[in-house]
C-alpha cells in the first residue's frame, strides 16, 4: 500500500524523501564528512557512536563519517585507525548500530589523502610535494596502482561488513584520486597519465569495482571536486566528462567537492557567502542523471531550501553545523528553526584543532565530540545562581544553569546581551555572530527560571544580599594601555572606542597590536562599499573566481578585484614573527591575504617611540621613523576585570575573559562557562 508523503508547510523541499531505488532517505539532508580526532582515539569507536549517535537522533537523512585510509600509505596520519582487521569491523559496529538504532543511516568515507598524508610512507601519482605538507611523496609504480585499488575495495567491503549502509569515495578537495586527475599533480606518462582519459582512470576503476564488490544494494557516493581553484585544476568539460563515467561506474550519488586544501581562496570560513558555490552543483546538475548533492556555507534551513527549490541540488551537504546543533533536522521539522544553535563558520574548534593535532568540537557547543564526557543533568540541588556578565561565557554559564533546573539571574550594565560578540558581529564576515546571540536570546526565552537584568551595574555587597548560593563571574575584559609616551594624545583611541563607541576615525591609520583584535579592526577600517560576505558575485569577483566555466579550474587567468580600502592603514606588531602567524591555522591566511590585497602594510619587529601631533613615532631594524597618521588605534590585547571578587563571601567562579584575558577567547569562554555550570 502506497503512502501518501504530505510535504511540510515550510520546508518541503528540504524533508521531502529521497529515493535511490534500493533504499530511501527520510529527508534530502546529508551530515558531511568531517575528520573529528576521535578517529584516532582507543576508545574512539565509543565517542564516535555516541557522537553520530546523537546527530541520527536528531533526524540527519544521512551522515558521512569523518575520512578512514584504506591503508597506511594512504591515512592521514601515521596513527590513524582503519578498517582492516575483525577487531575494527566489531569496533565500527557499535557507531552503525548507534545509528540505525537512532533511526539513521551512515556512510563510511574511504579517504585516501595520497601528497597530503602526514606520513613518510605517502605516495601520489608523481613526487610532486604538496606546499602544506613537509614530507615529499613516493610515486607509484604502474603495478603498485593495483594495490591502491585493492585497498579501497577492501575497505568498502569491510564497511559493508561492519553494518555501513554506504561509503563515500574522495575524490576531491586535492586527495589522491584528485591528484591523479589534475595536470598539476599527475606528472606521468604512462596509462595512468598524460591524456585527460589516462587520467581519470583511477577514479573510475575505483568506483567500477567498489560497485562489483559490493553489490547493487549499497551506497556509493562519489566526492567530485566541480571546481578545483588551484592552476592544473580541470575544465568544466573535463569535470562532466568524469561525472558522467563516475555515473556509468556505478556511484548512487554525486557530492560536490570544492577547491584543494592547498587553494589561496576561502571556501568555508565565516567571510564565505552563505550557500556560496550551490550555482557550481546547479550547472553540473544538468549535465548528470543521478542525485546531487550540494555544500559549503549551508548553514540554516531557510537557506537549505532555497537552495533545493531553485533546483541547484537534491540535497544538500552540513557538516559543522552538525556540530554546532545535533538537532538541527529536528527543530526544523518541528518549526523550532529560531532555537537552532547556528555553525558561524569560524573553524576556531573544529578545523583549527584537527589541523593542529586536537580534539575538535565546536565554539558555539562544546559538547561536540565531547559527549560522553559533558552532560548537563538536572541538578541533584535546585541553587539560586548569580551570572555576572553577559557575554559568551555569562551566556553559556547561565543557560547551562538553567538547563539544569538551577534559578539564574543575569546581570550586565550593558543595553544587550552579547558583550564582545556586540563587538565582532560588525566586522566584515562576521555577520554570523548575530545567530549566536539570536540563539542564546530564544534560550533566556525559553527557560523561565532566568531573568535578565540589563543596564544593572552590581557589586559584591548587592550580591551577598541577594544571597545567591553561586556566582558566575563574567565581567570580561578591558583594553590593555600600553606604556608609550604620548599614549594619552587626542589622536589615539581603543578598538572599542572604534568598534562599539563608533568614533570618527581619519584616512592614514596605525593599529598598534596585529592579533585576531588588530585584523579586526583592520578588517572594519578597511571595509568599502561592497559586502562580499553577503554577496555571492562580489566575493567571486573579491577572489579571483569565473562564474561563467571558462577559466579552467574557476580562476586560470582571472584576475582577483579586490575593492579597495578607503583607508591607508597600517597594521603593526612588536614581534618579528610574520605578521598574523597567530590566527586560526585554516582562516588566518585568508584574513592576512584578504588585507594585504586591500592594501594594508604590515610590519612586524616594531618598538613604539611616541605619539605627537607628527604621528606614531616607531623604530623597525634599527631604523626610526614617523608614521604621519590620522590615528593610532590600540590594539596592545586586554585585561581581566574581575574586582568584584574581593568582596564576595560565597563560592565564585571565574570564567571567559574574567579568568583569563586572551584575545576575544569565545571558543574558550563558552567552553567555560558550560563546563563550569555543568557541574554546579
Amino acid at each position: 500500500m502506497n503512502q501518501t508523503v504530505t510535504d511540510h508547510p515550510v520546508y518541503p523541499h528540504l524533508f521531502r524523501p529521497l529515493d535511490l531505488g534500493f533504499t530511501t532517505l527520510k529527508n534530502r539532508v546529508l551530515m558531511g564528512s568531517m575528520h573529528t580526532g576521535l578517529e584516532e582515539l582507543p576508545d574512539g569507536h565509543k565517542r564516535m557512536a555516541a557522537f553520530y549517535g546523537e546527530r541520527a537522533r536528531g533526524g540527519v537523512g544521512l551522515i558521512v563519517t569523518g575520512g578512514i585510509g584504506p591503508n597506511e600509505e594512504g591515512a592521514t596520519h601515521p596513527s590513524t585507525f582503519r578498517l582492516d582487521t575483525d577487531e575494527a569491523v566489531n569496533n565500527h559496529k557499535e557507531v552503525t548500530d548507534a545509528v540505525h538504532i537512532a533511526g539513521g543511516k551512515i556512510c563510511m568515507q574511504i579517504l585516501h589523502t595520497g601528497r597530503y598524508a602526514y606520513s613518510p610512507k605517502l605516495v601520489a601519482p608523481s613526487a610532486v610535494q604538496a606546499p602544506i605538507n613537509p614530507f615529499k611523496p613516493k610515486a607509484l609504480e604502474a603495478e603498485e596502482i593495483e594495490k591502491q585499488i585493492q585497498d579501497f575495495i577492501t575497505a568498502a567491503t569491510q564497511a559493508q561488513r561492519a553494518g555501513y549502509d554506504g561509503v563515500e569515495i574522495m575524490g576531491s578537495e586535492g586527495y589522491f584520486l584528485n591528484q591523479f586527475i589534475a595536470k598539476r599533480t599527475n606528472h606521468r606518462d604512462d596509462e595512468w597519465g598524460g591524456e585527460y582519459e589516462n587520467r581519470i582512470r583511477l577514479p573510475i576503476e575505483v568506483v567500477r569495482r567498489v560497485r562489483e564488490a559490493v553489490g547493487k544494494h549499497f551506497i556509493i557516493i562519489y566526492r567530485l571536486s566541480m571546481l578545483d581553484l588551484v592552476e592544473g585544476g580541470s575544465t568544466y568539460d573535463e569535470v562532466v566528462q568524469l561525472g558522467k563515467e563516475i555515473e556509468k561506474a556505478g556511484a548512487t550519488i554525486i557530492n560536490t567537492g570544492i577547491g584543494w586544501h592547498e587553494a589561496r581562496i576561502p571556501t568555508i570560513a565565516t567571510k564565505v557567502p552563505r550557500a556560496a558555490f550551490t550555482w557550481v552543483t546547479a550547472k553540473f546538475r544538468e549535465a548528470l542523471s543521478i542525485p546531487v548533492i550540494t555544500s559549503n556555507r549551508i548553514n540554516t534551513p531557510d537557506v537549505a531550501e532555497e537552495v533545493l527549490s531553485r533546483g541547484d541540488a537534491d540535497m544538500v551537504s552540513m557538516a559543522r553545523p552538525f556540530l554546532a546543533d545535533p538537532d538541527f533536522v529536528r527543530k526544523a521539522q518541528q518549526n523550532k528553526a529560531d532555537e537552532i544553535n547556528t555553525c558561524i563558520g569560524c573553524n576556531q574548534a573544529c578545523l583549527d584543532h584537527v589541523f593542529n593535532g586536537k580534539m575538535t568540537s565546536c565554539l558555539v557547543n562544546p559538547r561536540a565530540c565531547h559527549e560522553l564526557e559533558i552532560n548537563v543533568k538536572p541538578a541533584e540541588t535546585k541553587k539560586r545562581v548569580a551570572v555576572v556578565g553577559a557575554g559568551p561565557a555569562g551566556l553559556a554559564a547561565a543557560v547551562t544553569s538553567a538547563q539544569r533546573g538551577h534559578d539564574v539571574v543575569i546581570y550586565d550594565a550593558s543595553s544587550e546581551i552579547g558583550g564582545q560578540f556586540n563587538i565582532a558581529k560588525q566586522i566584515p564576515g562576521k555577520e554570523e555572530f548575530y545567530e549566536t546571540l539570536r540563539y542564546f536570546k530564544r534560550q533566556i526565552e525559553l527557560h523561565k527560571n532566568i531573568t535578565v537584568k540589563l543596564n544593572t551595574y552590581v557589586d559584591a555587597a548587592q550580591l551577598n544580599d541577594e544571597g545567591f548560593d553561586e556566582v558566575m563571574v563574567a565581567t570580561g575584559i578591558k583594553p590593555r594601555t600600553p606604556a608609550i609616551e604620548g599614549i594619552e594624545h587626542e589622536k589615539v583611541l581603543t578598538y572599542i572606542d572604534v568598534l562599539k563607541e563608533k568614533k570618527p576615525v581619519g584616512n592614514k591609520v596605525a593599529i598598534i597590536g596585529a592579533g585576531g583584535i588588530g585584523f579586526d579592526t583592520a578588517e572594519y577600517l578597511s571595509h568599502g562599499k561592497e559586502t562580499p560576505s553577503q554577496d555571492i558575485p562580489a566575493f567571486m569577483k573579491e577572489w579571483g573566481i569565473d562564474m561563467t566555466f571558462s577559466a579552467r579550474a574557476g580562476i586560470e587567468g582571472v584576475k582577483p578585484q579586490p575593492e579597495p580600502s578607503p583607508r591607508e592603514i597600517f597594521l603593526l606588531q612588536r614581534k618579528t614573527t610574520k605578521v598574523g602567524a597567530g590566527l586560526g591555522k585554516t582562516t588566518g591566511w585568508a584574513h592576512r591575504v584578504g588585507l594585504l590585497a586591500k592594501g594594508v602594510t604590515m610590519i612586524p619587529g616594531v618598538s613604539y617611540d611616541k605619539i605627537d601631533d607628527e604621528g606614531l613615532h616607531i623604530t623597525v631594524d634599527g631604523n626610526s621613523q614617523v608614521l604621519p597618521v590620522d590615528n593610532i588605534i590600540i590594539c596592545a590585547g586586554q585585561e581581566p576585570m574581575r574586582d568584584i571578587v574581593g568582596g564576595l563571601n560565597m563560592p565564585y567562579h571565574l570564567i571567559g575573559g574574567a579568568d583569563e584575558a586572551l584575545e576575544l577567547d569565545a571558543k574558550r569562554a563558552i567552553d567555560q562557562g558550560t563546563r563550569v555550570c555543568a557541574a554546579v
